[in-house]
């Protein structure tokens, strides 16, 4: 997945959303507290739609083969 950066000098090598500082971690944060994805998106306006979508789309998928 091209959308997460893991990278040692950046938060210590917590995966990052690409080109952000802010840590996929906090996309799910939201989704478990009842937040919106439009709220995420207008408190962290350096991640875009798309990059959210693939990172749940690569989630379902690890789900998905975890579960088989």
């Amino acid at each position: 997945m091209n959308e997460l950066v893991r990278d040692p000098d950046l938060l210590g090598g917590i995966p990052v959303f690409r080109g952000t500082r802010v840590p996929v971690r906090n996309l799910f944060d939201y989704i478990v507290n009842g937040s919106s994805i439009k709220d995420f998106l207008e408190d962290f306006p350096t991640v875009s739609f798309e990059q959210i979508r693939q990172v749940l789309q690569a989630a379902e998928v690890h789900m998905e083969e975890c579960a088989a």
